[in-house]
């Protein structure tokens, strides 16, 4: 049925009417209404972001401290084991273990809780991991709009790259999920999880970022460039994680729906969104892409056209599905800590002990060949003589 607004404006709102004057309820928002109900929702985002990301640089520098300590014969502070969330592999072969003994193993624990959450969080709430939490999406974010500030616009592959450039993060997760649960047997799984390699990974990690090699670093300035040329060039692209994230959300019971009688056909909410996503002609948005950033709500200005709901149509305020996703993270963490499934096995001196030989061939890797239990084994023999 055709639309009339009401008489008057008041206050950037008005409300929308059939044309028997019948009131359905509907506000249209206009100006400073529409601006305020847009930064409460991007600014609730960028507050989560925010936090998360203060937390992760405060893990680095913690633990970085602590290594550099070590190194130098002292225990200054302590380990965070939230630096654990920078080693997905061991976290995916910690999760390939747990499957098989029914037990949490005692090395890099928190990686593999920080993994399940994330999980959950993909389940559950579409990819808003990606878009609330992963401190490598808050900075494509930010390199996105860096591109829009320089050329004036939201760029875009054309369709015909864009659908086979897509495929190649979930080429990369296939090659993971076949390495780690097909061709690793659970023997080999329990080496990998026990060897010194593994148990040093958090400050080989630390190591690589620290002494970046020139080709290392030529890698990491390519895809920045490519992420201000081509907005959310990694995670679109290549991020393994994301297209695991974004395989279990169309699963997910929380969308964002569209209620067709209540648009208007703006088209703002396909514009808003930093997939590309055709919004405006969705009725529910179950793509494997959406990040479940809820920028398409924020730039819809008709009150419960757009929504994030149930599928039982039971509407989630913006507020409620970050609290949602905080949630999760702080929670799951507390019950990992109360549990014993937060904190390493491994002790300052084992630490202090591994950092100082962590050049030996116990620790060494080739082309990701992480030597066998026999091979560190031996290696770790000769050391000791």
């Amino acid at each position: 049925m055709a639309t009339l607004p009401s008489a008057g404006l008041h206050d950037g709102r008005h409300t929308v009417r059939s044309l028997t004057g019948y009131n359905w309820g509907v506000t249209i928002l206009k100006g400073p209404a529409l601006r305020a109900r847009r930064h409460r929702i991007e600014w609730a985002r960028h507050l989560v972001q925010a936090g998360f990301l203060l937390t992760v640089l405060l893990i680095g520098w913690e633990f970085a401290r602590w290594v550099h300590g070590l190194e130098t014969g002292r225990v200054v502070g302590a380990r965070p084991p939230g630096v654990e969330g920078f080693l997905p592999i061991a976290a995916l072969l910690g999760l390939r273990h747990l499957f098989v003994t029914g037990e949490v193993h005692p090395v890099h624990p928190a990686g593999l809780v920080i993994l399940v959450l994330v999980l959950l969080v993909g389940f559950v709430a579409k990819k808003a991991f990606c878009s609330w939490v992963c401190p490598v999406g808050t900075l494509s974010e930010v390199l996105a709009g860096l591109s829009r500030r320089l050329f004036g616009r939201s760029l875009a592959l054309p369709r015909v790259l864009d659908l086979p450039l897509r495929s190649l993060k979930y080429v990369l997760l296939a090659f993971f999920v076949y390495v780690v649960f097909f061709q690793m047997g659970p023997a080999a799984v329990a080496d990998f999880l026990d060897s010194p390699y593994n148990r040093v990974a958090d400050v080989k990690m630390l190591y690589f970022f620290e002494r970046l090699s020139p080709f290392a670093l030529k890698v990491l300035l390519g895809l920045v460039g490519l992420s201000v040329v081509v907005p959310y060039f990694w995670c679109r692209y290549l991020c393994p994680y994301g297209a695991l994230l974004g395989a279990l959300s169309v699963f997910s019971p929380l969308k964002v729906t569209r209620h067709a009688p209540s648009c208007i056909d703006c088209g703002l909410c396909t514009k808003a969104c930093p997939s590309s996503l055709p919004v405006a002609r969705l009725s529910r948005v179950s793509s494997d892409e959406c990040f479940g950033c809820l920028s398409c709500v924020a730039a819809c200005p008709v009150t419960r056209a757009l929504r994030v709901e149930t599928p039982w149509r039971q509407a989630v305020r913006p507020a409620a599905f970050a609290l949602l996703v905080v949630g999760f993270f702080v929670g799951g963490t507390l019950l990992a800590r109360a549990t014993g499934h937060w904190r390493n096995a491994i002790t300052d001196q084992e630490y202090a002990h591994r950092i100082r030989t962590i050049d030996s061939p116990a620790y060494a890797h080739d082309k990701g060949r992480v030597p066998t239990r026999a091979e560190w084994e031996a290696a770790e023999a000769a050391a000791r003589e």
